[in-house]
């Protein structure tokens, strides 16, 4: 469940004296972590305490359509926070970094020009590790950025995606996949890229001619397959995330959200408030209050080390 409370407004005053100092810089927040780690939920937590706003920086959930298959925010869960790049793509269109890169500058432009706090937060972080890198846009000159990474042990996440993918199901996952359904279609290119379509694709092929028993098992086997793709993306969205720290240099906050998504409901909503929402709240604080970047940092363990742990 996302918690709404008030927003409490941030509003960047910019000094009109002039001054020796270097000019400010307009403020980030981005939220990083695999799929089914909780980015939706606490930029949602954030932008509801900071006066802020969400860019979504996930490369299939900017397509219109496939709303439970890509997990999109509901209207209810968004709490009324506005979310930008978010179901408008044309579901067969390509969508390249550049052109995240193009609409996410002009979505954090409007929002600061409204004097609001940006979010980013999705789980494409070569999206994300394009659009800050990009010298077109003059990311690194216009933001300062407070990095958030919501982590969770693999196995635990394993768990929580099957039982995720079973909740899909319920919820007509099904169906929905099968609306995209095209025997000569490419699934390379727009919305058909999503995990939870192409894993359909023999099941739909051959219903019409099998018998019950084998339906059932090749609905069974389509589920599984995506399942077992969503724990590889994951696997490789955390990858990712440790290179962007590890090599790259990004100055990223860990914050082990492992138990909170364990637990049962009652056990689960204290924990996120405890492990997850109030340092994440205390980092932005500091963050949007003082001047420069980004100044905290944690150890994180490297690759080879949860390797080990999940062995």
């Amino acid at each position: 469940m996302v918690i709404c409370k008030p927003s409490q407004p941030f509003l960047q005053i910019r000094n009109s004296c002039k001054s020796s100092r270097p000019p400010s810089k307009d403020k980030v927040v981005v939220v990083l972590g695999a799929t089914g780690t909780g980015k939706s939920r606490l930029s949602i937590n954030l932008a509801t305490r900071f006066h802020g706003e969400v860019v979504n920086a996930d490369k299939i959930q900017v397509y219109e359509g496939l709303d439970v298959i890509t997990n999109k925010i509901t209207d209810e869960e968004s709490c009324g926070v506005p979310h930008h790049l978010l179901g408008f793509m044309n579901p067969a269109a390509d969508f390249t970094s550049t052109d995240f890169c193009d609409r996410a500058s002009s979505a954090l432009a409007s929002v600061v020009e409204r004097r609001r706090v940006p979010i980013i937060a999705g789980g494409s972080n070569s999206y994300i590790e394009a659009l800050v890198d990009s010298k077109m846009h003059g990311f690194h000159s216009r933001y300062d950025c407070c990095y958030l990474w919501l982590d969770v042990s693999m196995p635990v996440l394993h768990q929580v995606i099957s039982e995720r993918v079973d909740v899909m199901v319920d919820k007509g996952m099904v169906e929905e996949a099968r609306q995209y359904f095209n025997p000569n279609g490419d699934y390379s290119k727009g919305i058909r890229r999503a995990i939870g379509v192409p894993e359909f694709d023999y099941y739909f092929r051959v219903e019409a001619f099998a018998d019950e028993e084998t339906r059932t098992r090749l609905l069974q086997k389509a589920i599984y397959d995506v399942k077992i793709n969503s724990c590889r993306l994951a696997c490789r969205q955390l990858e990712k995330i440790l290179r962007l720290r590890n090599d790259k240099g990004w100055n990223i906050y860990r914050l082990d959200a492992t138990d909170a998504l364990q637990k049962n409901a009652k056990e689960s909503s204290k924990a996120w408030k405890e492990l997850v929402l109030e340092p994440s709240m205390k980092i932005v604080n500091k963050f949007l209050t003082t001047p420069g970047p980004n100044i905290y940092t944690n150890k994180v363990p490297t690759l080879t080390a949860m390797a080990a742990s999940i062995r």
